[in-house]
């Protein structure tokens, strides 16, 4: 059974990224068969600067071979690597309907936004099956934003299916695990880079220090009893980093009045640093050796059209094409 995820670059990672999908998306290569692609053609609908692009995509690749993602056990590529990708996305586009692009719901709120209503962001459900379609995925992880994409991928292959043979496209099914961790930033809102309250995982320890230490608490004092300490929020990110037993103990501590809360962002960066220390150690010896990435990169786009080509010619005798 084969997982596929792909992943857009989009800039620095911080803990929320991490947590909230980074981790759980690693974590499944023990189940095998996985695929991971950077999805840099996506990014074309809203990155329109090149450098900034490969910037962002070397970035995720070092960012997530750092984290854990293991070549040798799964696939690892850059999208554009596997020019399939884009032949698929027109056979299937040919038979797709207008009205189930219209109503992609990321579409609807891209352009209320003000974002463009350029091609690529209407079409980018098509992109967007092609890339799950063209590997024989079994399974797609997906939140609720992009289960109604997983659908529209579903009803594009069968469509494709009903018009040129029953077996020439496997149709995937989503995999809609735990709702993802909301994980609160630096204010208490949802950690994300719109709002500018991010904990990055490679940022410099100065500046990280001096924002984890900035955290805005209420003016009790040390001595007072704080009986919502399970909603304070260095507590909320300290559960992350720490030892269960050890985020427990300083919950406890400012419950019960005796904890001042600079003691408690204190603590809570020392686990931060520490949980990430390897990663970060690991990423530092990536960039000390580019050519060694681009290769893991390269290899993984071999690996990955080793399947593609398989599937595209199969669209292709079964539509006529060749």
């Amino acid at each position: 059974m084969r997982t596929l995820t792909g992943i857009t670059p989009s800039g620095t990672l911080h803990i929320g990224n991490y947590f909230g999908a980074m981790r759980p998306a690693i974590e499944a290569q023990a189940s095998g068969d996985c695929f991971y692609f950077i999805a840099n053609y996506h990014s074309m609908t809203s990155v329109t600067d090149a450098a900034e692009r490969r910037k962002n995509t070397l970035g995720i690749a070092l960012d997530w071979l750092a984290c854990g993602l293991d070549p040798k056990v799964s696939v690892f590529w850059r999208q554009s690597d596997v020019p399939e990708v884009t032949e698929l996305t027109w056979l299937i586009g040919s038979l797709t309907p207008m009205g189930l692009l219209e109503r992609a719901h990321s579409y609807k709120d891209k352009t209320a936004k003000g974002i463009s209503p350029n091609f690529g962001l209407f079409a980018y459900p098509v992109l967007m099956a092609a890339d799950i379609l063209l590997y024989d995925t079994h399974r797609v992880p997906v939140g609720k934003d992009q289960k109604q994409h997983l659908e529209m991928t579903r009803d594009i292959a069968i469509k494709f299916n009903e018009a040129y043979g029953e077996n020439t496209l496997v149709v995937p099914e989503p995999v809609i695990g735990e709702e993802i961790a909301i994980i609160p930033g630096l204010d208490g809102q949802k950690m994300s880079k719109s709002y500018g309250n991010t904990i990055e995982i490679f940022g410099e320890e100065k500046a990280l220090r001096k924002k984890i230490m900035g955290i805005v608490m209420d003016s009790r004092t040390p001595a007072e009893p704080k009986p919502d300490a399970d909603r304070n929020l260095a507590i909320q990110l300290l559960r992350l980093v720490a030892p269960k037993d050890v985020a427990l103990d300083f919950e406890s501590r400012l419950r019960a009045g005796g904890l001042g809360y600079g003691d408690l962002k204190k603590a809570l960066f020392e686990h931060y640093w520490d949980y990430f220390s390897a990663a970060r150690a690991r990423r530092a010896e990536l960039v000390a050796n580019l050519d060694h990435v681009e290769a893991v990169l390269r290899d993984g786009a071999q690996r990955a059209r080793a399947v593609a080509s398989v599937v595209l010619r199969r669209a292709r005798l079964a539509s006529g094409i060749e």
